[in-house]
């Protein structure tokens, strides 16, 4: 029909804008800053390994207690990193590395990746009884794809992951009959990686897998076809799982970079006994440190219900609360089946294949949602993977189409409140002050700088652009401190006369800024840079509807004046 086409076009054309809006704005660059580890979990980590910049190294990378594995960052950070290093060294451009390319770079790599997302919902909608193009525009508008997909978070990559391995579970014909299955060695790869990556994968696999095997089970195949599968699978995982070993281990032992040339010299043996002594899996030490209530507990805990009731609503928004409404129906509804009908034959893979596709979408959002709930640290972000079956869910049977409006108010609000206002100011002061800090300088005298940031996330140092063996430029971060800590070191860094071309910048949000000036030091200039939202130091009110409600929601660099 007319109109149908229509609608696909306009809806092929929604979702080039939003793609292109996706991109565009991740080299914008997004301000926002949505938690310290889209930084210290990849590109922080790089920028000190491959471009030997002064970073800062979270515990997690420390040799003593390797947590994470090192594949992802080395292919994703570490690779961008090293092509701006070689572009550098070619000098294809004399500042290839400076805090623009070390930002945008890695998330333009994600940006890219992020489109993978798009493929599979293409691919599965169609198998799921969901319209494809509507599914994309859905996926595409969310605020979670246009500023969670656009940055380095080992979540982001954990849910294109899930997206593979959904894709490859799903591989029935049109027709209905199951197309052959070849897909068990890519699954057991992906499956693996997954793992490496964030063991939370696994909550996540679970029902993708258990539905293939329902899937291979009861294609009526001999036993012997769904060994050959199983075991396929087996060995592939088996493999991957070797080869993130074996770099981690090369990674975090020194094994690594040191022995290269005593390892030169002896047999492979004796390489391999090495490498076994010290063998790293970071997965297990990873599990071992999160079973640890006591270790959650530091990083916060909050309510088993937290991921459920506000969590998936924050990300999801009205999304989230159609899915519920339709669990509990369909609960209701299979509950009165089975008191109605005792004896039922059909085993439960039967009833997850056969039923119209709708079920078992809600079972692959609420099986790791549940799973996640288990544990008592529940951040957001733990959940974007899940974006992928709620907007099939969501377009098959058409249910978002009449909440559209409140769908778009609610992407819109949670764009801007993520991608723009959320710590926004920390990344435009720290590019700021790379570019103050490499401004020309008299050769016979030095400059030194002190940046103290107080009440604000963890600066990444990377993005200062310092090289390791700097000494002319100190960052102390303050974090939460109070006003009696904050004012001794500001004090200390006032009355310091030994260093006579000193510079000591105080980085601090404008809400607590009132704590600073009781310090008794006084500034000789200061920038503002807007917009700034800190929600550990909300704005009042009634300061928003004042003249002075730029201040409030803004970040300070506050040069120290030392003459007086």
């Amino acid at each position: 029909s007319g109109g149908g086409a229509g609608a696909a076009m306009w809806a092929r054309g929604l979702w080039a804008l939003l793609a292109a809006l996706r991109a565009g704005w991740c080299l914008l660059p997004q301000a926002g800053y949505l938690h310290p580890d889209e930084f210290f979990q990849s590109p922080e980590v790089m920028a000190g390994d491959i471009l030997n910049l002064q970073v800062y190294y979270p515990w997690e990378f420390l040799s003593s207690s390797p947590c994470r594995t090192v594949v992802f960052p080395l292919m994703t950070s570490g690779v961008t990193y090293w092509v701006i290093k070689s572009l550098q060294q070619l000098d294809m451009c004399s500042s290839c590395i400076n805090s623009y390319t070390l930002l945008v770079s890695p998330r333009l790599l994600f940006t890219i990746f992020s489109f993978i997302l798009d493929y599979s919902v293409y691919r599965l909608a169609p198998f799921w009884e969901a319209d494809p193009w509507k599914a994309l525009v859905l996926l595409a508008g969310s605020y979670v794809t246009l500023v969670f997909y656009t940055r380095t978070f080992t979540n982001t990559l954990e849910g294109l992951l899930f997206a593979l391995l959904m894709v490859l579970v799903s591989s029935r014909k049109a027709g209905g009959s199951v197309a052959e299955l070849t897909s068990s060695p890519l699954i057991g790869i992906v499956t693996t990686a997954g793992f490496f990556n964030r063991p939370t994968f696994l909550a996540f696999a679970l029902m993708p897998l258990l539905y293939w095997a329902g899937l291979i089970v009861d294609s009526e195949k001999g036993i012997k076809t769904v060994i050959n599968h199983f075991l396929k699978l087996v060995l592939c995982a088996c493999f991957t799982a070797v080869v993130f070993i074996t770099a981690d281990t090369f990674y975090f032992t020194s094994v690594g970079l040191d022995n290269l040339y005593s390892i030169k010299n002896s047999s492979l043996l004796d390489v391999i006994g090495q490498l076994h002594e010290k063998m790293i899996v970071t997965p297990f030490n990873f599990l071992s440190y999160n079973l640890n209530p006591h270790n959650l507990a530091l990083h916060g805990s909050h309510p088993r219900v937290t991921h459920f009731t506000v969590n998936g609503i924050m990300l999801f928004g009205i999304l989230h609360i159609l899915a519920i409404r339709a669990g509990f129906k369909m609960l209701k509804k299979y509950i009165h089946q089975l008191i109605r009908v005792k004896s039922y034959y059909h085993g439960s893979s039967g009833l997850l294949v056969h039923s119209e596709g709708n079920p078992t979408l809600l079972l692959f959002y609420f099986v790791p949602l549940a799973f996640l709930s288990l544990f008592s640290h529940q951040e957001p972000r733990f959940l974007i993977p899940l974006i992928l079956p709620l907007v099939l869910f969501s377009t098959s049977q058409n249910r978002a189409v009449k909440w559209k409006h409140v769908i778009t108010i609610f992407n819109v609000l949670g764009a801007l409140l993520f991608g723009c206002l959320h710590q926004g100011g920390l990344i435009p002061c720290l590019f700021h002050l790379e570019q103050l800090t490499h401004s020309p300088e008299p050769s016979n005298d030095p400059r030194h700088y002190t940046l103290l940031f107080a009440h604000t996330y963890m600066p990444p140092r990377s993005l200062l652009n310092i090289k390791e063996r700097d000494t002319h430029i100190e960052v102390i971060d303050m974090a939460g401190s109070g006003e009696e800590t904050l004012c001794r070191i500001v004090g200390q860094r006032a009355n310091n006369f030994t260093c006579n071309n000193c510079h000591v910048f105080v980085i601090i949000p404008g809400t607590v800024r009132a704590t600073i000036t009781k310090c008794g030091v006084s500034f000789k200039n200061e920038t503002l840079i807007f917009p700034h939202l800190s929600m550990e130091d909300p704005p009042q009110l009634p300061f928003l509807f004042s003249g002075n409600w730029r201040s409030q929601l803004g970040l300070y660099i506050l040069q120290l004046d030392r003459d007086r």
